[in-house]
């Protein structure tokens, strides 16, 4: 089983991204209404369309879900009588909480679209209450369902091994990455000049200033475990680490530090190029296949270093790759111009 868990691995890789880009268009969206950062009104139902990214995300968590063993390594080890699992690792516990979780989630951010929405149009204080009341709830929502996910899909990969700030590592990256993969969206519509209602170009600069802000907490947040873990001498925490940094992985690993960090950093922190749209485009670009290359790393990386597997080298990989982010594209470009977002093309 161990042998084919890298490939599957790439389908829960996937699965993190829908999800994640799902859940951060609604997210930001809130953040920004909390904060009332003006410019939310010129992006906000573009950052929204994400949010037709749920059902993809659902069906490929009911196939991880389904496939047990596969999805997750441990399981048959557990099966096998090989190792003692603590009650969290409990299948049918873990299948009831992710589909529970997933559900609450999409609910609640459905009816933060919809008030956002009547917020629009209904401007008594009835509704706008309501929508601050749902806005305030998306952060804590996005926590704990993010905790959730981050326990399930990723920390507990590797039985026993724990870190006390992973699942802030884990959703703080991919809300990084929501940021670098919306830029991208709002750099292909603006070239496009398919638009119905264009957004100022600053609108960039405000989106470099965010990666740059989100980029210097993930690192702060990669380092602390690592930190912690090494300075306390703690071996058993630390073979995780240096299976993946030292050995089949490093390759990886570092990659995915460089598209994450270095780039982002050294070229967001020069002034000038936070007010160029192409060189801000650029470096979203890196963020989102940085964290795409980190969610593998630490998936895959659960397993013993022999059955270390790099994605992209098989067919498999390279066609569930392809259906997911299609058929994501495909549903988001749709939604754009079922409400009238961009002008058809006919």
């Amino acid at each position: 089983m161990e042998e084919n868990f890298g490939s599957w691995s790439v389908l829960t890789t996937n699965f993190l991204i829908t999800l994640y880009l799902a859940l951060g268009g609604v997210t930001f969206c809130s953040v920004l209404h909390l904060v009332n950062g003006k410019w939310r009104f010129q992006v906000r139902y573009l950052a929204c369309t994400f949010a037709v990214l749920f059902p993809v995300a659902g069906v490929l968590l009911l196939i991880l879900l389904a496939n047990g063993e596969a999805t997750f390594q441990w399981l048959s080890k557990a099966h096998e009588g090989d190792v003692h699992l603590p009650g969290w690792h409990n299948y049918t516990f873990l299948v009831l909480r992710e589909i529970i979780g997933f559900i609450i989630v999409v609910t609640l951010y459905g009816l933060f679209i919809k008030y956002q929405y009547l917020s629009d149009v209904d401007k008594s204080p009835a509704v706008q209450r309501r929508f601050r009341n749902i806005a305030l709830l998306i952060p804590f929502a996005y926590f704990i369902y993010g905790s959730m996910v981050a326990w399930d899909f990723e920390m507990t990969m590797l039985p026993n091994w724990h870190s006390a700030s992973y699942a802030a590592y884990h959703f703080q990256s991919n809300f990084h990455m929501f940021l670098g993969a919306f830029t991208l969206f709002l750099f292909y519509l603006y070239r496009s000049e398919r638009l119905t209602r264009p957004f100022q170009v600053y609108i960039f600069n405000y989106m470099a200033q965010f990666m740059l802000a989100m980029t210097i907490l993930w690192t702060y947040l990669y380092f602390t475990q690592y930190l912690i873990m090494w300075y306390g001498r703690l071996p058993e925490e630390m073979h995780r680490f240096n299976s993946m940094m030292l050995e089949g992985f490093g390759p990886l690993w570092w990659t995915f530090l460089t598209l994450k960090f270095i780039i982002p950093f050294c070229t967001l922190v020069i002034t000038p190029n936070r007010h160029n749209p192409v060189i801000i485009t650029m470096v979203a670009g890196s963020i989102v296949l940085g964290t795409w290359i980190e969610r593998y790393t630490w998936i895959a990386g659960s397993i013993d270093s022999q059955y270390y597997h790099m994605p992209m080298t098989s067919m498999f990989d390279i066609v569930v790759t392809l259906v997911v982010f299609g058929v994501s594209w495909w549903a988001v470009k749709k939604t754009l111009e079922r409400y009238g977002l961009v002008r058809s093309n006919a």
